[in-house]
């Protein structure tokens, strides 16, 4: 990525409505008492993915999830996970039904969508879906009830390039599935191509996109400089610097069908760091102060809001959050681990400075 330059004419403290995050891994056990708390501390609710071992295919496992997820919330924080169901090719349309019927009440935790991992795309994905057209009566059942499809848009094959995998799925997958279900909202999560960019800005009102704070810092040169570093490998993985530009480009546009979504997904820093890393970036510890960075970086710090505050309830048809929360142009040093259960958990950017400080934390 090249140099930033500081944005002169940008405030020095910024106050935003409180954010959702629309894409969090959170894992389970232990964890929970880390990981949590990084998230409560900056969003009113999460959304929250279900692929755990085994995953959560079922609406009784996903209200199950949320009752630990909420035992690890700081007493007296009113923050609310939003849960998903995994989708496996042998889900079945009740299930759906099942979870639309925890919306209508409004009490208590709702399953708000339904996630498509491709078999094998990406971290606990194995029993994912490999063949859409095995899961159109649920996806049927899903645009009837106004359950939200998340995608995770890579398509597996071993002879599609790594880099190409996003490109490809839009073409193969997406625009198919979406013709068969013009009504269906779908979210195609943690973008990271120019081509996704544009797909999603041209796809019509029932289309949206998460983009990562990482995918909008770094281009794909993060992961090798200076030899190989596990924490920036993710995936979909890093890109080439013009796929970060359009990143940037459509997260500062002001298009409601682009908003916030971390993706943070811990690893024990051990299998991080292992032979065979594992993939993701944890950047639950600071958040905001990545995105805030990003967008200060291209001078749109007044459309910080929008992204991370109104654009992804207006799309998912939940109110906006009340209150609000301030960042202050101050460095700081984020620690350089977490406990992790009996392990530990290295953030992205762990022990180096970041411009922005969300304060009252």
């Amino acid at each position: 990525m090249p140099a930033s330059q500081p944005n002169q004419a940008a405030s020095d403290r910024i106050h935003i409505t409180r954010p959702d995050d629309w894409h969090l891994h959170v894992r389970d056990g232990q964890a929970l008492d880390t990981v949590v708390p990084h998230t409560a501390a900056q969003f009113a609710r999460a959304i929250i993915m279900p692929n755990l071992k085994p995953p959560v295919t079922t609406v009784e496992q996903a209200l199950d999830y949320a009752a630990r997820i909420r035992a690890a919330v700081p007493t007296g924080n009113p923050f609310t996970p939003l849960m998903t169901l995994y989708l496996t090719d042998r889900i079945a349309p009740q299930e759906i039904r099942r979870a639309s019927a925890t919306r209508s009440t409004g009490l208590g935790d709702m399953v708000v969508a339904a996630k498509l991992y491709p078999a094998g795309a990406t971290t606990n994905s194995d029993a994912g879906v490999t063949d859409i057209r095995l899961i159109y009566p649920v996806l049927e059942a899903m645009q009837k009830e106004g359950l939200l499809l998340l995608v995770h848009g890579e398509v597996t094959s071993p002879d599609i390039d790594l880099f190409d995998r996003e490109a490809v799925f839009i073409d193969q997958q997406l625009i198919p599935l979406r013709r068969d279900f013009p009504e269906l909202r779908i979210v195609m999560e943690h973008i990271t191509t120019k081509e996704a960019a544009q797909y999603i800005a041209e796809a019509g009102p029932h289309t949206a996109a998460t983009i990562t704070a990482h995918h909008l810092l770094f281009n794909r040169n993060a992961i090798f400089t200076g030899g190989i570093r596990p924490h920036y490998y993710c995936l979909p993985v890093l890109k080439r610097e013009v796929h970060r530009q359009a990143l940037v480009a459509a997260a500062t546009s002001g298009d409601p069908h682009f908003f916030l979504g971390t993706d943070s997904a811990p690893h024990p820093a051990h299998l991080k760091e292992h032979a065979s890393g594992c993939a993701g970036c944890y950047t639950a510890h600071a958040a905001l102060e990545m995105y805030a960075q990003a967008f200060d970086e291209t001078g749109a710090l007044d459309r910080l809001e929008a992204f991370a505050s109104f654009h992804g309830p207006d799309f998912y048809r939940l109110p906006r959050n009340s209150g609000s929360v301030t960042l202050e142009r101050r460095a700081w040093q984020a620690p350089q681990a977490y406990p992790f259960g009996d392990a530990e958990l290295k953030p992205l950017l762990g022990g180096e400075l970041l411009p922005w400080k969300l304060l009252d934390r």
